[in-house]
């Protein structure tokens, strides 16, 4: 009890972490806001104004996003330090379009806020979630191409001499962990795809429950992606 409550501790205590926290809370009673949608509208209306508050507490954090993003693509460059050129490219551009994801999410939220007045506010919702899709995309791409390179490292290795060591035992966990990012990207892609406007992918087609499953079953991978990384680097020191 108390290992466990130090973790989650640990967790609320950086920002990563909570908002891990934060973004299961919001798609977790999103689900149940879905499903209670018919059988008891009043408890729905409540989970629904929850996970909506839930989502507005990320997005006000994620105004502070913008120097921690900017260090990260400083520091990661043109991506020379990745294992394969196409991980370094499709990373580099992932950060290009990341730094202009995050000026127009501070304009949907200013808008939102009522403190900035535009002819057209839903084309700003738009242009912010097709930034998101393509980030979210790229950044798939670049984990299934990581999981590829792991592959084939694998199969390099003479595994009656270096199965059993230290180095090998670790290669399979980080690459069960990009097996893992792999199926939470697509979830969370899926759902990118979905806050565009009808006509566009598949916008506008799911409902509440939908969106709260896939976000939920995304933010409950990504919790247990944290607390496993940690575990690992304690592990590896």
């Amino acid at each position: 009890m108390s290992k466990m409550l130090n973790e989650i501790c640990d967790m609320l205590d950086g920002y990563t972490g909570r908002d891990k926290i934060i973004r299961t809370l919001c798609y977790t009673t999103k689900l149940a806001s879905g499903l209670y949608a018919q059988s008891d509208p009043t408890r729905a209306k409540k989970l629904a104004i929850f996970s909506s508050k839930m989502s507005q507490t990320r997005a006000t954090l994620r105004l502070f996003d913008d120097l921690p993003m900017l260090a990260y693509s400083l520091s990661y460059g043109s991506g020379s330090k990745e294992p394969d050129r196409w991980m370094g490219l499709i990373g580099f551009v992932t950060n290009l379009i990341d730094h202009a994801y995050y000026p127009v999410d501070k304009i949907c939220w200013l808008i939102e806020h009522n403190l900035l007045n535009v002819e057209n506010p839903t084309r700003w919702d738009t242009i912010n979630s097709m930034l998101w899709v393509a980030s979210i995309y790229l950044n798939l791409m670049k984990t299934i191409r990581s999981f590829t390179v792991m592959e084939q490292h694998k199969s390099c290795i003479d595994k009656q001499e270096n199965e059993s060591s230290q180095a090998f035992r670790m290669l399979l966990i980080k690459q069960r962990m990009e097996a893992i990012s792999i199926l939470r990207l697509s979830l969370d892609l899926i759902h990118a795809g979905s806050t565009l406007p009808k006509g566009m992918l598949w916008g506008g087609r799911f409902q509440t429950w939908h969106v709260g499953l896939i976000g939920s079953i995304s933010s409950l991978l990504g919790l247990y992606q944290y607390v496993a990384k940690k575990r690992i680097v304690k592990q590896s020191c």
